[in-house]
């Protein structure tokens, strides 16, 4: 399911802050780690002067020496790790190294050497974000944790919507859960219709909403009790929450708050998701704004991801 899990380091500890992510995720499916580390010339503290060649062979030898650092530890926990040491600009290198690998998934930093910002991602990872060939997982920058502090998924949260793609991630999250001996937690939010605002709305307008709102809590109960039901006779332990409101993704960061999730695992698209962009709408949401360490399955076959960087430059955020 995850055979090939690619870890994009720089060497800061923002950085390592997937560390102990890789661990927990790797030892659950038995995965191939790919350390990575991109060397490129015009992010250095030099860029604005000419790097000479001893300088860069130098620094190349000094990124060499980490990556075998960090892997030895990996080792040293059990896991089956390799390093590649690539230059030139770092997402697209990402990019390409994923593609080589095979890999099933990217795991990175939100923030790493440039250091934290008011974005929720850097630029970088935006970059990757919006042109990964494969499943995705973000962690949120902290300040720095032990190499291979322990990384336990007490409780993991997926969004549901009804449809068969939003459930692809199910057989993922269970393995999880069955090798942390997690709780599951799953959410359905029935949104509720906008009416048109250049006039006060009717009660008939008002009882339309309402009629259609309890419509779609009945069925989102029945599809709850249905999963729920055959969760529980795999011996999960499975907590469903069935909710309304105008905002589905609002409701889902309340909702990932107050439940104290610990990782987040949604697929790319749902029942409205449009295959010609990489994430739905709420997906892109979680991305940016979301403060929890969050696993995108990508669902879509790479031939089928229409990248919006080739129409559009993406934009640089501050700091990078």
């Amino acid at each position: 399911m995850l055979e090939s899990i690619l870890v994009p380091l720089d060497g800061s500890t923002l950085a390592e802050c997937v560390l102990p992510h890789v661990v927990a995720l790797a030892d659950a499916f038995g995965s191939q780690v790919v350390l990575l580390r991109v060397l490129d010339q015009h992010q250095s503290a030099e860029s604005i002067h000419t790097v000479d060649p001893l300088t860069w062979q130098l620094n190349k030898t000094e990124a060499d020496l980490y990556l075998d650092s960090v892997c030895a530890r990996l080792q040293e926990a059990g896991l089956q790790v390799q390093t590649e040491l690539l230059e030139g600009p770092a997402a697209e290198n990402i990019v390409s190294a994923a593609q080589n690998h095979n890999a099933d998934l990217i795991i990175m930093s939100s923030h790493a050497r440039s250091g934290l910002t008011g974005w929720g991602i850097s630029s970088i990872v935006q970059k990757v974000v919006l042109s990964a060939p494969t499943s995705l997982m973000i962690v949120r920058a902290r300040q720095a944790v032990g190499l291979l502090a322990e990384q336990r998924y007490k409780r993991l949260f997926v969004p549901l919507d009804g449809s068969l793609r939003a459930e692809c991630v199910l057989p993922l999250a269970i393995q999880l859960i069955r090798a942390h001996q997690s709780q599951l937690v799953l959410a359905h939010v029935v949104g509720r219709p906008e009416l048109a605002r250049r006039t006060p709305a009717t009660q008939e307008d008002l009882d339309l909403v309402n009629r259609l709102v309890e419509r779609n809590q009945e069925e989102g109960a029945r599809y709850l009790e249905q999963l729920l039901s055959r969760l529980s006779v795999e011996g999960l332990d499975v907590q469903t929450h069935l909710l309304v409101n105008q905002n589905v993704a609002v409701t889902l960061h309340d909702l990932i708050e107050r439940e104290q999730i610990d990782l987040v695992i949604v697929s790319a698209h749902g029942y409205s998701g449009e295959a010609r962009w990489p994430y739905g709408s709420v997906v892109s949401n979680l991305i940016f704004y979301g403060t929890t360490p969050l696993l995108i399955m990508q669902d879509l076959p790479v031939e089928k991801i229409a990248h919006p960087q080739t129409e559009v430059r993406v934009r640089e955020l501050p700091g990078h």
